[in-house]
């Protein structure tokens, strides 16, 4: 996916701007936060399982090349056949050539966020094979021609009218004036299109939620019956994942799985939950003839050992986003790449650059509820500010910015200063800033400063 990071100003402010998409997001956080509450308020032992799941992946990552290993050894005895993508380039090359040796016309897709982060659609469709994405977000952008902007609800942006406009849009065969008003009769226009690019599709494209070391398996959690679709009809199914995605055991899995879902959707755990292994065997009801895992770096290895290595627990639940006041404000397109919100704020640097990306660190008021809700405890608030520190450090910061910011900072180390001048800038934005006023773009400030609300409070 090409990335407009650099656009990101004008990203957000376009996004401030879109009434529609101001209603989408309002209704962010009546929905998986919500849910997030009432699901871990009946699991007690929650907060323990987070720490298994930390600890499962520290361990992993010390020893990360140990697992990968061992996970090619027992995917190459399942028959799988395992290949290493240094970069997006190597695997946009791998993903085609196993296409072009199963003769694809068609290739079905699970929702993958890898796949995007490389943009396989783009390539795969530029050399002559249709990529179809088949989970139902996935569609709906695709269809609009948009990227997803939200990691595990890609069409969160949009309202159900939007939808029905598109598929009005798209599927013209169909009555033009059939009713669409229903979420259901939307999901089953869909699951009628789609049923038959499940059946002639030649290869099955799907990410993967973890890597299983000690069996060689695949994992993908769904709500939809996509997923399963996907990969077991074609006769040939490709898993890409990144390396961070290896877990040791089963039972490492099912930790993890615990915590996944209910972060992520508020749910105990997700309608169907894959483990694959290998292409279908004689005794197989169904399964593909060939399975393939494309295993992508991408950069993460650079992460190893430094200051970010964090950022490999994440396990793109999406919570972070859910709970964050600059994502529901902006929404995920103005961060202008696949990772939105604070993990994409920390991702993107690593995976991009920080040239391309200084602004997305700065995109927080590091509130720091994207820690508290992270089922890895990533610390993301700490992250966010080692990127800006980076930043300055390079001189990246315009003069004007490392002026103010100098003046500010001469200020803030003395207060009896730094107090009587805000008071004054604070009754001058009383009288002139806020609607109707001298400086309508200028906050008019409520009450006093928060020193002076604080005294109040304890007389």
């Amino acid at each position: 996916m090409r990335s407009t990071t650099r656009n990101f100003v004008d990203n957000a402010a376009r996004g401030l701007a879109d009434d529609k998409l101001q209603a989408a997001l309002g209704r962010l956080s009546q929905g998986f936060p919500v849910k997030r509450l009432e699901t871990i308020s009946r699991l007690p032992e929650f907060e323990q399982l987070r720490d298994d799941a930390i600890a499962i992946k520290r361990h992993t990552l010390e020893n990360l090349d140990s697992y990968l290993e061992r996970y090619e050894e027992n995917a190459k005895v399942s028959g799988a056949h395992v290949h290493w993508a240094r970069d997006g380039d190597d695997a946009r090359e791998i993903i085609l050539g196993i296409c072009r040796d199963a003769g694809a016309k068609t290739v079905t897709k699970g929702k993958s966020m890898v796949s995007e982060e490389i943009g396989i659609n783009e390539f795969l469709a530029d050399n002559g094979v249709e990529p179809i994405e088949t989970d139902l977000g996935e569609y709906i952008i695709q269809l609009r021609d948009e990227p997803p902007s939200h990691i595990i609800a890609p069409a969160i942006h949009l309202s159900g009218a939007q939808v029905a406009d598109t598929f009005k849009e798209s599927h013209d065969e169909l009555d033009a004036d059939r009713d669409l008003s229903e979420p259901r009769t939307l999901l089953e226009e869909a699951r009628a299109i789609l049923r038959k690019k499940f059946l002639a599709a030649d290869v099955g494209i799907t990410g993967a939620n973890m890597l299983i070391a000690e069996t060689g398996t695949s994992v993908i959690v769904t709500n939809e019956g996509n997923g399963d679709l996907t990969q077991t009809l074609p006769k040939t199914h490709i898993v890409i994942a990144s390396i961070e995605k290896v877990v040791p055991t089963l039972e490492d899995a099912a930790t993890i799985l615990r915590i996944l879902a209910r972060s992520a959707t508020g749910q105990d755990i997700t309608v169907y939950t894959t483990y694959s292994t290998g292409p279908k065997r004689a005794d197989d009801l169904d399964g593909p003839e060939n399975y393939h895992v494309v295993i992508l770096d991408n950069g993460r290895s650079s992460l190893l050992g430094g200051e970010f290595e964090d950022m490999l627990r994440c396990i793109k639940c999406a919570a972070c986003l859910n709970h964050c006041p600059v994502y529901k404000a902006i929404g995920g397109h103005a961060y202008g790449w696949v990772y939105s919100g604070p993990m994409g704020a920390v991702l993107a640097p690593a995976l991009l650059g920080l040239g391309e990306t200084h602004h997305l660190p700065s995109a927080s008021s590091l509130c720091g509820r994207c820690q508290d809700v992270c089922p890895m405890r990533i610390p993301l608030p700490r992250l966010l500010r080692q990127w800006r520190r980076r930043w300055f450090e390079t001189g990246g910061e315009d003069t004007k910015t490392r002026l103010g910011l100098a003046a500010w900072a001469f200020l803030a180390k003395r207060p009896a200063l730094y107090r009587p001048l805000m008071a004054i800038g604070t009754s001058v934005l009383k009288l002139c800033g806020g609607g109707g006023r001298r400086f309508p773009i200028l906050p008019r400030p409520e009450g006093g400063s928060f020193v002076d609300q604080w005294k109040r409070g304890k007389r």
